[in-house]
Protein backbone atom coordinates (compact mmCIF):
# COMPACT_ATOMS: atom_id res chain seq x y z
CA UNK A 1 0.00 0.00 0.00
CA UNK A 2 2.59 2.44 1.07
CA UNK A 3 4.90 3.69 -1.12
CA UNK A 4 7.66 6.65 -1.06
CA UNK A 5 6.43 8.00 -4.28
CA UNK A 6 3.48 7.71 -6.11
CA UNK A 7 2.99 6.59 -9.51
CA UNK A 8 0.22 9.03 -11.43
CA UNK A 9 -0.98 8.92 -14.71
CA UNK A 10 1.17 11.49 -15.80
CA UNK A 11 -0.72 11.99 -19.37
CA UNK A 12 -3.65 13.85 -17.84
CA UNK A 13 -3.66 16.50 -15.15
CA UNK A 14 -4.51 15.46 -11.36
CA UNK A 15 -7.35 18.36 -10.97
CA UNK A 16 -9.43 20.27 -13.61
CA UNK A 17 -11.62 22.53 -12.21
CA UNK A 18 -13.40 24.63 -15.05
CA UNK A 19 -15.59 27.69 -14.48
CA UNK A 20 -16.68 26.54 -10.71
CA UNK A 21 -19.08 28.46 -8.94
CA UNK A 22 -21.09 28.12 -6.09
CA UNK A 23 -23.06 30.33 -3.43
CA UNK A 24 -25.93 29.76 -0.50
CA UNK A 25 -29.03 31.44 -0.56
CA UNK A 26 -29.83 34.04 1.97
CA UNK A 27 -32.87 35.64 2.99
CA UNK A 28 -34.04 34.05 -0.41
CA UNK A 29 -30.87 35.49 -2.24
CA UNK A 30 -28.54 33.89 -3.92
CA UNK A 31 -25.12 34.76 -2.19
CA UNK A 32 -22.36 34.00 -4.59
CA UNK A 33 -19.14 32.23 -2.54
CA UNK A 34 -16.88 31.27 -5.81
CA UNK A 35 -17.34 32.51 -9.68
CA UNK A 36 -15.75 31.06 -12.39
CA UNK A 37 -12.93 29.45 -10.85
CA UNK A 38 -10.36 27.82 -13.48
CA UNK A 39 -7.30 25.79 -13.17
CA UNK A 40 -5.20 22.97 -13.50
CA UNK A 41 -2.91 20.94 -10.83
CA UNK A 42 -0.69 18.35 -12.63
CA UNK A 43 0.55 15.43 -10.13
CA UNK A 44 3.81 16.42 -8.31
CA UNK A 45 2.68 20.64 -8.13
CA UNK A 46 2.91 21.89 -4.79
CA UNK A 47 0.53 24.27 -4.29
CA UNK A 48 -0.80 27.03 -2.34
CA UNK A 49 -4.25 28.69 -2.79
CA UNK A 50 -4.10 31.68 -0.77
CA UNK A 51 -6.53 34.68 0.38
CA UNK A 52 -7.94 36.47 3.36
CA UNK A 53 -10.47 35.76 5.22
CA UNK A 54 -13.97 35.66 3.52
CA UNK A 55 -12.27 35.16 0.35
CA UNK A 56 -14.00 31.54 -0.94
CA UNK A 57 -10.80 29.89 0.10
CA UNK A 58 -12.20 28.08 2.53
CA UNK A 59 -15.16 26.90 0.43
CA UNK A 60 -12.92 26.21 -2.44
CA UNK A 61 -10.75 23.77 -0.20
CA UNK A 62 -14.41 21.89 0.71
CA UNK A 63 -14.86 21.65 -3.60
CA UNK A 64 -11.40 20.13 -3.75
CA UNK A 65 -11.62 18.13 -0.77
CA UNK A 66 -15.11 16.94 -1.99
CA UNK A 67 -16.57 17.92 0.95
CA UNK A 68 -18.78 19.78 -0.67
CA UNK A 69 -20.14 20.00 -4.68
CA UNK A 70 -20.15 22.63 -6.58
CA UNK A 71 -23.40 24.68 -8.18
CA UNK A 72 -21.82 25.44 -11.29
CA UNK A 73 -18.79 23.79 -13.56
CA UNK A 74 -17.42 20.99 -13.24
CA UNK A 75 -14.54 19.50 -10.98
CA UNK A 76 -12.28 16.78 -12.50
CA UNK A 77 -10.32 14.89 -9.58
CA UNK A 78 -7.99 11.69 -11.26
CA UNK A 79 -10.54 11.08 -14.06
CA UNK A 80 -13.70 11.10 -12.49
CA UNK A 81 -16.23 14.08 -12.38
CA UNK A 82 -16.59 14.78 -9.55
CA UNK A 83 -20.02 16.63 -9.53
CA UNK A 84 -21.53 13.35 -10.74
CA UNK A 85 -20.88 11.41 -7.77
CA UNK A 86 -23.47 10.38 -5.26
CA UNK A 87 -22.69 11.28 -1.85
CA UNK A 88 -20.79 7.20 -1.45
CA UNK A 89 -18.64 7.81 -3.79
CA UNK A 90 -17.72 10.93 -2.59
CA UNK A 91 -17.13 9.50 0.83
CA UNK A 92 -14.99 6.73 -1.22
CA UNK A 93 -13.53 9.46 -3.14
CA UNK A 94 -12.31 11.38 0.08
CA UNK A 95 -10.72 8.28 1.73
CA UNK A 96 -9.31 6.75 -1.13
CA UNK A 97 -7.81 9.76 -3.49
CA UNK A 98 -7.63 12.95 -0.60
CA UNK A 99 -5.02 12.46 2.28
CA UNK A 100 -5.92 15.30 4.56
CA UNK A 101 -4.48 17.22 7.30
CA UNK A 102 -5.90 20.03 9.06
CA UNK A 103 -4.75 22.77 11.58
CA UNK A 104 -6.20 21.13 14.78
CA UNK A 105 -4.66 17.69 13.74
CA UNK A 106 -8.02 16.11 14.09
CA UNK A 107 -5.93 12.94 15.92
CA UNK A 108 -8.10 10.53 18.42
CA UNK A 109 -6.76 10.79 21.56
CA UNK A 110 -7.62 7.44 22.90
CA UNK A 111 -5.44 5.80 19.90
CA UNK A 112 -1.57 5.76 19.66
CA UNK A 113 0.47 7.75 16.93
CA UNK A 114 0.33 4.40 15.47
CA UNK A 115 -3.55 3.63 15.57
CA UNK A 116 -4.11 7.14 14.43
CA UNK A 117 -2.63 6.60 10.94
CA UNK A 118 -3.44 3.20 10.27
CA UNK A 119 -7.51 3.69 11.31
CA UNK A 120 -8.04 4.99 7.94
CA UNK A 121 -6.79 1.88 6.18
CA UNK A 122 -8.91 -0.03 8.46
CA UNK A 123 -11.94 1.92 6.88
CA UNK A 124 -10.41 1.05 3.30
CA UNK A 125 -10.62 -2.75 4.12
CA UNK A 126 -6.54 -2.99 3.69
CA UNK A 127 -5.45 -6.10 5.11
CA UNK A 128 -3.97 -6.49 8.18
CA UNK A 129 -0.21 -6.85 7.65
CA UNK A 130 -0.25 -4.69 4.63
CA UNK A 131 -2.05 -1.71 6.68
CA UNK A 132 0.37 -2.35 9.65
CA UNK A 133 3.50 -2.33 6.99
CA UNK A 134 2.04 1.00 5.97
CA UNK A 135 1.06 2.90 9.12
CA UNK A 136 4.72 1.92 10.18
CA UNK A 137 6.51 2.85 7.54
CA UNK A 138 4.79 6.43 7.34
CA UNK A 139 5.26 7.00 10.79
CA UNK A 140 9.55 6.17 9.83
CA UNK A 141 8.72 8.84 6.50
CA UNK A 142 8.28 11.56 9.20
CA UNK A 143 10.51 10.91 11.81
CA UNK A 144 8.28 9.30 14.27
CA UNK A 145 9.16 5.40 14.68
CA UNK A 146 10.36 6.07 18.08
CA UNK A 147 6.90 7.37 19.20
CA UNK A 148 4.62 5.41 17.13
CA UNK A 149 2.61 4.06 20.84
CA UNK A 150 2.58 7.43 22.46
CA UNK A 151 -1.28 9.02 22.54
CA UNK A 152 -1.33 12.50 20.82
CA UNK A 153 -1.30 14.07 24.69
CA UNK A 154 2.20 12.42 24.99
CA UNK A 155 3.24 14.17 21.90
CA UNK A 156 4.48 18.14 21.15
CA UNK A 157 2.06 19.85 18.87
CA UNK A 158 4.54 19.19 15.54
CA UNK A 159 4.83 15.67 16.75
CA UNK A 160 0.99 15.48 16.78
CA UNK A 161 0.82 17.70 12.97
CA UNK A 162 4.09 14.52 11.50
CA UNK A 163 1.42 12.13 12.40
CA UNK A 164 -1.42 13.82 10.45
CA UNK A 165 0.91 13.78 8.29
CA UNK A 166 1.82 10.29 7.89
CA UNK A 167 -2.10 9.74 8.01
CA UNK A 168 -2.66 11.39 5.29
CA UNK A 169 0.16 9.75 3.37
CA UNK A 170 -0.47 6.36 4.65
CA UNK A 171 -2.79 5.31 2.15
CA UNK A 172 -0.58 6.75 -0.96
CA UNK A 173 -3.62 8.98 -2.10
CA UNK A 174 -2.97 11.21 -5.44
CA UNK A 175 -3.41 14.49 -3.31
CA UNK A 176 -2.75 16.52 0.04
CA UNK A 177 -4.90 18.38 0.88
CA UNK A 178 -3.43 20.67 3.85
CA UNK A 179 -5.48 23.38 5.46
CA UNK A 180 -3.42 25.83 7.71
CA UNK A 181 -1.00 22.93 8.47
CA UNK A 182 1.12 25.23 10.16
CA UNK A 183 -1.75 27.55 11.93
CA UNK A 184 -1.62 26.10 15.42
CA UNK A 185 1.99 26.05 15.62
CA UNK A 186 4.99 28.36 16.74
CA UNK A 187 6.99 29.75 13.76
CA UNK A 188 10.12 26.72 14.45
CA UNK A 189 7.98 24.19 14.36
CA UNK A 190 5.77 25.67 11.72
CA UNK A 191 9.23 25.81 9.68
CA UNK A 192 9.69 22.02 10.18
CA UNK A 193 6.29 20.73 9.44
CA UNK A 194 6.70 22.78 6.16
CA UNK A 195 10.33 21.41 5.44
CA UNK A 196 8.40 18.21 5.63
CA UNK A 197 6.57 18.84 3.20
CA UNK A 198 8.59 19.99 1.14
CA UNK A 199 10.48 16.70 1.12
CA UNK A 200 6.94 14.78 0.61
CA UNK A 201 6.36 16.65 -2.32
CA UNK A 202 10.38 15.79 -3.26
CA UNK A 203 9.19 12.58 -3.50
CA UNK A 204 6.60 12.85 -5.91
CA UNK A 205 3.64 13.67 -3.78
CA UNK A 206 1.09 16.25 -5.40
CA UNK A 207 0.44 19.01 -2.66
CA UNK A 208 -2.41 21.54 -2.29
CA UNK A 209 -1.74 23.96 1.17
CA UNK A 210 -4.93 26.88 1.53
CA UNK A 211 -3.49 29.32 3.50
CA UNK A 212 -4.01 32.96 4.56
CA UNK A 213 -0.14 33.24 5.52
CA UNK A 214 2.08 34.54 2.45
CA UNK A 215 5.13 33.27 3.90
CA UNK A 216 3.50 29.64 4.16
CA UNK A 217 2.26 29.93 0.51
CA UNK A 218 5.93 31.02 -1.14
CA UNK A 219 7.29 27.91 -0.23
CA UNK A 220 5.56 26.35 -2.48
CA UNK A 221 6.24 25.79 -6.41
CA UNK A 222 3.10 27.60 -7.09
CA UNK A 223 0.26 30.06 -5.45
CA UNK A 224 -3.39 30.48 -6.64
CA UNK A 225 -4.70 34.30 -5.15
CA UNK A 226 -7.96 34.40 -4.48
CA UNK A 227 -10.34 37.48 -3.80
CA UNK A 228 -13.84 37.83 -3.17
CA UNK A 229 -14.66 34.73 -4.73
CA UNK A 230 -12.39 34.99 -8.15
CA UNK A 231 -8.85 34.06 -9.01
CA UNK A 232 -6.66 37.33 -9.22
CA UNK A 233 -3.35 35.40 -9.36
CA UNK A 234 -1.80 32.03 -10.39
CA UNK A 235 2.50 32.28 -10.73
CA UNK A 236 4.85 29.95 -10.09
CA UNK A 237 6.03 26.89 -12.30
CA UNK A 238 4.25 24.14 -13.34
CA UNK A 239 5.51 20.61 -13.12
Amino acid sequence: MMTTKPSPNSSKPLIQVNDLGHGYVMAGEMMPVLQNITFTIHHGEFVAIIGPSGSGKSTLMNMLGCLDVANEGSYWLDGQDVRKLSDNKLAQIRNEKIGFIFQQYNLLPKLSAFENVELPLIYRNVPHKERRRAAAESLRLVGLEDRMHNRPSALSGGQQQRVAIARAIAGNPPMLLADEPTGALDSKTGAEVMAQMQELNQRGHTIIIITHDLNIAEQAKRIIRIMDGKIVEDRGTVV
